[in-house]
Formats: C-alpha cells, structure tokens, sequence
C-alpha cells in the first residue's frame, strides 16, 4: 500500500476511503504536538513526567515514528519536553496553570462548555478549573460507572450510545445527574464549570432559558461555550483517546459526520473557542475567556 507524504517529507498512514483527509496547513506533527500541548497544560500530563516512547506515541497516533519526533522538535521548542537521553523525554512544566486560590466572583458563574466528540471540550474544562478552583463537573466522569452498570444489566452493550433505549431513557438521567451537581454547587455559592457534549440541549431555546433563569434564581450568570474543532482533528483526537463508546464512530466516521452539523452554534449569546490545529493555542484561548467573563467581578 503506498505511503502519502507531507511537505517536508512527513509520512502519513495508509488514508481510507473514509477518513478526513489532511491539509498542508494541518500537518499531522502540529496536530499530535497540539494535542500533547493542551494534555500538559490540563494537568493530565504532568511537570516531570516520563513521555512514552517514540514508538509507544507512534502507536498511539497511528502515525509514523518521524511524525512524533518532529511533534517533539516542536515542544521541545516551546520548552513543555525536555529530551534526558535518546530514548528518555520528560515533561517540563513547572508553571502549569493552576489557581493560587479559587477565584472568587460577586456571584457564581456557571460555564456550560459543549461541543463533539473529540473537540476538546474536557481538555478546556481541565485547563479552566486549573485556572479557577472552580469544580470541574464532567459528565461522564460523574455517570458513566452507573450508566455501564445499568446498561449491562439490561443485556446492552455497556458502550452503547446509540440506541433508542439509550437515548430516551438513559440519556435524559445522565444530563439530570449533571445538572444537579451543578445546582448543589451554586447553592453553596461555588461557581462551576460543566463540560458534555450538550447536542440536543445546546439546540433547544427553551432549554437554555430555563437553565439560564433556575441559575438566576440562584444569583448566579450563566456562560454557554461551544468548543469547535474541524473534522481532521476530531478524528486523530478521537482515535487517540481509543474510548470503547467511540467505536460506533470510528467504524464508520464518514457516516458519523454525516450526521453532526460542524456550523452549528447555540441560539444563545455564547463564546466559541476554535480548537483547530490552526487556531490559537486553548489556553490562551481559556486564559481570554476567563479575562473577559470576570472583568470587574472578582471579590
């Protein structure tokens, strides 16, 4: 099978008929390096840390072991690795974001961040309550364990997030767990930042007035952020977690693509951040957004 090429010589896997294809302007290092870069700043990769190997990461990326070394060249660059030996590289990041003390606002601010699979909305919850104190409330870190279980024991798979039964049944508790940690965060006076895909509620007005108006009467402001990310760095993201509920999607990802809008955006005042591989690196991007939301409000 016939190797594709980059500019400069990058060597790209086998492309099937149903992957995205990758733009000059996207190359594959830049994402692989893009994606280690908001890892380190989240916390999940952490000052110190031994990196996988060159072929361990190659593996991981399903990329080419010289598409890894030049995302290395890259953050090496940026001072995030620092290389110890030929075969040791380390994290270098002693002044990862994090809040000296929680920021404290007149009164609690929500961030409701939605967006694909794969856009990076988690990544951007991470790096924000870092920068904040605030909680990060995930949805799947708060349901997926009773959500599994419960699927299990009506004979699904517990990977399943496309079935009618899912869907109308399973779903609707999920969101309905989400929502009330959130609450029981407001009522203590504590802002909170709520990541999920939020597809369906993201697109019902009435949803979003009444989520905006129950924070209200809470004293607290609501921020909607939708996260986009183009089709190419969805994928390579959403290969790289290898998540088993993400198994529907890959299967098939041309079909799965078919059935998302890449332009859609909440009926709301909102922010979007661009998580593209061209765009601005996400925590300048969370760091901005923080600034223009508590202008003015801290206490």
């Amino acid at each position: 099978m016939q190797v594709r090429h980059l500019a400069g010589g990058e060597d790209l896997p086998p492309m099937s008929a149903d992957e995205p294809r990758v733009s000059r302007a996207e190359a594959l290092h830049v994402q692989v390096a893009r994606h280690i870069r908001n890892e380190i700043e989240a916390g999940v990769l952490r000052d110190g840390e031994t990196v996988a190997s060159t072929r361990e990461l190659a593996a991981q990326w399903n990329v080419s072991v010289f598409t890894i070394t030049e995302a290395m060249k890259v953050l090496a660059a940026e001072g995030l690795i620092e290389n110890k030996s030929r075969s040791k590289r380390v994290v270098r990041a002693p002044e990862q974001p994090r809040a000296k003390g929680e920021i404290r606002l007149r009164s609690p601010r929500v961030l409701f961040v939605g967006g694909y699979a794969g856009s990076g909305k988690t990544e951007l919850g991470r790096i924000l309550a870092r920068l904040t104190g605030w909680p990060m409330l995930d949805k799947d870190t708060l349901t997926r364990p009773v959500l599994e279980a419960a699927l299990e024991l009506l004979g699904m798979s517990p990977h399943d997030r496309e079935s009618e039964t899912y869907l109308n049944s399973m779903r609707p508790r999920e969101y309905e767990a989400l929502m009330a940690a959130a609450n029981e965060n407001v009522s203590c006076g504590n802002s909170a930042i709520v990541t999920a895909p939020f597809l369906r509620e993201f697109k019902d007005q009435a949803w979003l007035d009444r989520t905006e108006a129950a924070f209200a009467a809470l004293n607290a402001q609501v921020t909607v952020v939708w996260v986009y990310c183009d089709a190419t760095s969805m994928h390579g993201y959403v290969r790289h977690r290898g998540a088993a509920r993400d198994g529907f999607k890959l299967s098939d990802w041309k079909s799965y693509l078919a059935t998302i809008d890449l332009d859609f955006r909440p009926p709301v005042p909102h922010r979007v951040i661009n998580n593209c591989t061209s765009s601005a690196p996400l925590q300048k991007q969370a760091a901005d957004l923080l600034a223009e939301i508590t202008a003015g409000e801290t206490v």
